[in-house]
């Protein structure tokens, strides 16, 4: 059987929120699961050249969509349209938030990041 032609990488990255591994890329795509600490959170951001979708796969996701904070449990979801303010947080303190994320755009590069507000100083 043929492999099939797409760029896909399962290397678990660090960052001082939790960790994201991409679990494939394409043209105009990348998948991500995207791990947040007990307590973390991600910075304000927005993005130029792409939409995220979000899906909460285990924990409770606090998520800055826009003008809207919303919380969102297991098998619930969030669309985020490119240049929209957004931030995932996990606001429990003992359990590890899980989301699958779906990029979609001209441009998926972790350089595609403008931050408004980190706790970690980037």
């Amino acid at each position: 059987m043929k492999k099939p032609n797409n760029k896909s990488a399962e290397k678990r990255v660090a960052r001082p929120w939790g960790f994201y591994t991409v679990l494939n890329t394409g043209r105009g795509f990348k998948v991500k699961v995207v791990e947040v600490l007990p307590g973390q959170r991600l910075s304000l951001q927005r993005h130029q050249y792409r939409s995220e979708h979000w899906v909460v796969v285990s924990g409770t996701a606090k998520i800055t969509n826009g003008r809207n904070t919303l919380f969102l449990g297991q098998n619930e979801s969030t669309y985020i349209p490119k240049t929209t303010l957004h931030r995932i947080e996990n606001p429990l303190a003992r359990k590890m938030l899980r989301i699958i994320e779906v990029q979609c755009g001209s441009y998926t590069g972790e350089d595609d990041i403008e931050r408004l507000d980190d706790d970690h100083g980037r």
